[in-house]
């Protein structure tokens, strides 16, 4: 089954076509806020434009707006296509690139969280999770880590803090999916915010 991923949770926007367990095509661009732009030109771009039988996309934890902007394509060109659509989470998905790139025991996904904080969680090179999802202060993630390998876009909190961690940068890129197990892709296509929401609604006087 030919598959779509799309992936806009960070600065990040990339696209991705997957069939017979493998990436037939892909696109990754570092876009900042300019995912509603580019997304579906990218889609538009891959062989047969991008069409699938199931689509994947990126709920997050991440940026708020590319995020929705992620899942909104998604969801309009699933309804277009009548492809099945899912989702997945960025986190595991950062861990299995950080394994493929390089094996360890464990790895903790570090992503910029917005107001100061980091997302943050824990994993096994099986992708099974060895901690719950957390938004952490700088401070409180490092104590957190317990000096396990850290890879994400949000290192470089951690780096200020101490350097002598075993830190790598990393994007989000939809090829990775393709390291994901099925079991992993299985999420309903809504956003994962990872945070409690800034603004709360009013109590009545």
């Amino acid at each position: 089954m030919r598959t779509l991923v799309i992936e806009t949770s960070t600065t990040a926007c990339s696209v991705a076509l997957l069939e017979h367990g493998a990436v037939i095509a892909r696109a990754h661009e570092v876009v900042g806020r300019g995912h509603a732009e580019r997304l579906i030109p990218m889609i538009a771009e891959l062989p047969n434009g991008g069409r699938a039988y199931r689509i994947i996309v990126d709920c997050g934890p991440g940026s708020f707006t590319g995020v929705r902007v992620g899942i909104a394509a998604a969801r309009g060109l699933a309804l277009g296509w009548n492809a099945e659509i899912a989702g997945f989470s960025s986190l595991p998905l950062i861990a299995a690139a950080g394994f493929a790139d390089r094996l360890t025991d464990d790895i903790a996904v570090i992503m910029e969280g917005g107001h100061g904080e980091v997302f943050m969680q824990a994993f096994s090179a099986d992708l099974s999770p060895r901690s719950d999802m957390v938004s952490l202060k700088p401070d409180a993630a490092l104590a957190a880590l317990a000096g396990l390998r850290a890879v994400g876009n949000g290192i470089r909190w951690l780096a200020a803090l101490d350097d002598g961690l075993d830190l790598t940068e990393a994007l989000p890129d939809a090829a990775s999916a393709i390291l994901l197990p099925s079991e992993l892709t299985t999420l309903a296509p809504s956003p994962i915010y990872g945070r409690a929401p800034d603004a709360k609604p009013s109590v009545p006087k």
